[in-house]
């Protein structure tokens, strides 16, 4: 019979603490946690009641999220390329105008994902948007694109928008890019993610209609203002 992995635990050096494996993934706690509580990580509690987290599941998600990240990049110069699971562009056939703007989504909800397709269609023609589908998939895209403008939620699987902001702003080439935040979170839910957002434009997903033209206007001057 299978053991119950909240009851029993392998030897000590066979698992990490939540801490450990945020640390190691450059993630927040929060985001390790909710990675236990969706079963991406294997992991039990302690008589004490605090969560270990076996050494092996984190091997195994590093592995398999490090080959996805390589594996749904687009390949350079397949502008006519049906888009992959994790990352898809719209307008590909714009992809290789050197003078085309770029903004890259990385947001894991479908509706969200067309919403703002369909506002970049109406208001801003000429601009190719790339879209991913998580944190992992992002960060290997925006390497790809340098876009001129990143959209992110907070709440992503894999990485969460914070920590993923906080990772490329150690970047150098992350300064030509205007940063955008989208969340259903409100004023006060955001709190444990404000590290990374003072400073950030933030638009609520129930104003995204209203509010994501105009700021996307004030990040790309030189394409189709908002009708």
């Amino acid at each position: 019979m299978q053991s119950d992995p909240y009851t029993s635990s392998p030897p000590l050096s066979d698992h990490y603490t939540t801490l450990e494996v945020a640390k190691m993934l450059g993630m927040a706690v929060r985001s390790v946690q909710l990675m236990v509580d969706r079963h991406e990580l294997d992991a039990w509690k302690t008589p004490g009641g605090h969560r270990r987290i076996s050494r092996a599941s984190v091997e195994h998600w590093v592995s398999s999220h490090r080959h996805m990240g390589a594996d749904t990049a687009e390949p350079a110069g397949n502008a006519g390329a049906e888009p992959t699971a994790a990352i898809k562009t719209h307008n590909p056939a714009l992809k290789a105008a050197p003078a085309a703007k770029q903004i890259l989504l990385i947001e894991d909800s479908v509706h969200f994902q067309n919403l703002v397709g369909l506002i970049v269609q109406q208001h801003f023609p000429d601009v190719v948007l790339h879209v991913a589908n998580d944190g992992i998939a992002g960060l290997a895209m925006y390497g790809q694109t340098q876009p001129d403008v990143l959209i992110v939620d907070i709440l992503l699987p894999g990485i969460d928008g914070a920590t993923l902001i906080t990772a490329l702003r150690s970047q150098p080439q992350f300064t030509r890019s205007h940063l955008i935040v989208v969340t259903s979170l409100d004023t006060a839910q955001r709190e444990p993610y404000a590290f990374a957002l003072q400073g950030v434009k933030v638009i609520h997903k129930p104003r995204l209609v209203a509010d994501l033209p105009a700021a996307l206007a004030a990040c790309l001057p030189s394409a189709k203002a908002p009708t």
